[in-house]
């Protein structure tokens, strides 16, 4: 018989309604049951793509007489992350601070009114490596609630108090250059020189930190910093954290050397690195980094986006109850796709032989560089390349007959803003048809299912939108909504993007404090409101607004948008610099308020191509900082939405750019040649 849990609609929540754990979701109906009986809470949080979350419900929560045992003694809820971050981040703070570390699935314990008092993670059937077995953690909690309730009551106390003292920074007065060079040499200390990336394993893609990186070297011309930034993202896209036969990245590398992930594939890692790469490509003109940007988004255009135009969540890491089995390979089955000529090269190509790297079979690499594998194999590096690239795409019609991971198919508004950025940004520098279908289709999906009068909701599945917002869903969907402006200029995502600010300034700002909090007032009352300040697996929601308003302040001439954003990184400036690695958005973001602007006014049709021309002059150089606006001549919406398009004339009647640089303009132009000229003499 289904649980309680049959009629939800997140996957996660979904693939435990057949447990025989009598699970309740988050809410009022199991509060007050756990209230009525006495009972403590059992709460136990993770999401679909989860490996070790798959594990334990295979290990305990489907054994009949483990779930008695949690049935008797506890009310049990189960809670998908992804649905609730307020949840995930309340108790996986107070999970760390008791046991030490964090992770999922994680498997905390309640009173009834909701505050912890025992926590950890994952717990096996039986001890093992110095962690107690799920059964007895299950006895010496129900023991201690019913047996010892002064100490119950004890911890409590601590606990409450440690949440109410929230985030302690120290406030500073100013930020400037300086500290952003203290934080880039903070980078630098902690950077593997030998395989790129920061720290040794398991290593998780910095994306932030490279984007940090990347405007330090345009800033400073610090050619370290590119060096940094190359040499993780080459490892990265060389190394099974990429999938190299179906396009897209992989959570995270258990080992140093980026070689064997843990195959989940999520949705706003694919988002972020997909940027990163896009960037390296604007900044360095190598077709490399270009290729893999291309094939990232490629794969969520055909994996990852529903009929609607949204972008699913994640895809799990197990097949056939097989961690990575979908995607590894052995020489035979890539010679029977591709025959004995070319499929010992593309085996080859990709690191695949018969002892295997991974449990005796091969995850696909570019161990080797592509000329010593043509050399090997007598045929030009120009042939080698043209086998690969004809022959990938059969590997991935072969592989797309196993059986499939899992797919989560909700809908998060928060990393669709995420992905939703990516997209529009690469459909504008690299002037991709597909990509601006794939933006406009989601950015409208967006607006019809989750986004209504300047409120956001956070998931949309099984054709439903739920659960409040969260702080993260209007910053980042804020942001995607900007870069469809400066993929269309069409006013209405400027304005979208507006409206969300607004709503996040009305319903999140801590104004004693500063910065927001990640809930709404109007949201459901917690035991604690959080306020996450660092950048975890997705960037700080915080640092996202503070660039969007930044942005806004330059394009719109709002001055309240300007002021929040200048005092915003006064609380985290020096605390970012001592640890830049966990405050890389926020650098970015005090980067952005410390550059002089550059305003790029262009005055003509949008859809023109004269207009296009002046336009790809200054989409193809990597300038942050930079804000752009077009309009058509006579285009009063836009002028009065962007100050800088006014009284400003298309001379000729061609187009006209008008480049303004420290509030100093340079003379209009209708030549692309003269544009890059100013743009280059900065």
């Amino acid at each position: 018989m289904p649980n309680r849990l049959a009629g939800e609609t997140s996957p996660y929540l979904l693939q435990h309604a057949e447990n025989p754990v009598d699970w309740y979701p988050w809410g009022d109906e199991a509060l007050a049951m756990a209230r009525a009986l006495d009972r403590p809470i059992l709460l136990s949080i993770g999401y679909s793509a989860c490996h070790w979350c798959h594990v334990m419900a295979h290990e305990s929560f489907e054994d009949p007489e483990v779930a008695s045992l949690m049935n008797e003694n506890f009310i049990n809820v189960k809670v998908d992350r992804e649905e609730r971050p307020d949840l995930d981040a309340i108790y996986m703070r107070v999970t760390v601070a008791i046991s030490g570390g964090g992770g999922w699935p994680m498997t905390v314990f309640l009173t009834p009114s909701g505050v912890p008092f025992y926590a950890g993670t994952y717990f096996p059937p039986g001890d093992r490596f110095n962690i107690p077995s799920f059964r007895r953690v299950l006895d010496h909690v129900t023991r201690t609630y019913r047996e010892r309730p002064e100490a119950v009551e004890k911890t409590t106390r601590s606990v409450s108090e440690f949440l109410a003292s929230g985030s302690s920074v120290d406030v500073g007065e100013s930020y400037d250059e300086t500290l952003l060079n203290r934080a880039f040499l903070g980078l630098v200390a902690s950077f593997d020189e030998q395989n790129g990336g920061f720290g040794g394993a398991p290593k998780f893609p910095p994306a932030m930190a490279l984007d940090f990186l990347l405007r330090h070297h345009e800033r400073s011309g610090d050619t370290r910093a590119l060096e940094i930034v190359e040499s993780t993202l080459i490892h990265m896209a060389r190394g099974g954290l990429r999938d190299q036969v179906g396009g897209g990245f992989h959570r995270y590398s258990v080992d140093a050397t980026w070689l064997v992930p843990h195959f989940e594939k999520m949705l706003y890692d694919n988002a972020l690195l997909a940027r990163a790469y896009t960037d390296a490509w604007l900044a360095t003109g190598q077709r490399f980094y270009r290729t893999v940007a291309e094939s990232t988004l490629d794969y969520v255009i055909r994996e990852m986006t529903s009929p609607e135009g949204g972008f699913y969540s994640a895809q799990d890491a197990d097949s056939e109850g097989v961690e990575g089995k979908f995607y590894v390979w052995m020489p035979n089955e890539i010679q029977a796709v591709l025959g004995p000529t070319d499929g010992p090269i593309v085996a080859d190509y990709l690191d695949v032989t018969v002892a295997g790297n991974w449990e005796h079979r091969s995850i696909p690499n570019l161990k080797d560089d592509p000329g010593a594998i043509a050399a090997r194999h007598g045929v030009s590096v120009e042939s080698l390349r043209a086998l690969v690239d004809r022959s990938l795409p059969r590997l991935r019609d072969a592989r797309s007959q196993r059986i499939a991971p899992g797919r989560d198919e909700k809908i998060l508004a928060s990393w669709n803003g995420l992905m939703l950025r990516a997209m529009a940004h690469a459909a504008t520098v690299l002037g991709s048809d597909r990509f601006r279908r794939s933006a406009l289709a989601n950015g409208t999906f967006l607006m019809d299912a989750l986004v209504r009068d300047g409120r956001a909701r956070h998931v949309y599945a099984r054709g439903v939108a739920r659960q409040n917002g969260f702080l993260e869903d209007y910053a980042y969907v804020a942001d995607g909504f900007l870069a469809l402006y400066e993929l269309t200029f069409a006013p209405r995502w400027l304005l979208a993007a507006r409206s969300l600010v607004d709503s996040a300034i009305a319903h999140f700002a801590d104004d004693e404090r500063g910065g927001f909090y990640d809930t709404s007032d109007d949201h459901e009352t917690l035991i604690a409101r959080p306020k996450d300040l660092y950048d975890n697996a997705t960037p700080s929601a915080n640092a996202v607004l503070v660039d969007v308003m930044a942005r806004l302040a330059h394009l719109c001439g709002d001055e309240e948008y300007a002021r929040r954003a200048a005092d915003a990184p006064r609380a985290i400036a020096e605390v970012a610099t001592q640890s830049p690695s966990a405050f890389g958005r926020w650098l970015s973001a005090i980067d952005e308020m410390t550059r002089e602007p550059i305003e790029v006014a262009i005055i003509g049709d949008p859809e023109s191509g004269l207009t296009g021309g002046l336009l790809q002059v200054v989409r193809q150089r990597y300038m942050p900082g930079r804000v752009i606006a077009v309009c058509a001549p006579g285009d009063a919406e836009a002028t009065a939405l962007v100050p800088f398009l006014r009284d400003r004339a298309a001379i000729d009647a061609r187009p006209t750019a008008y480049l303004c640089r420290r509030f100093v303009c340079q003379p209009p132009t209708t030549e692309a040649r003269e544009l890059a000229r100013q743009l280059d003499g900065r």
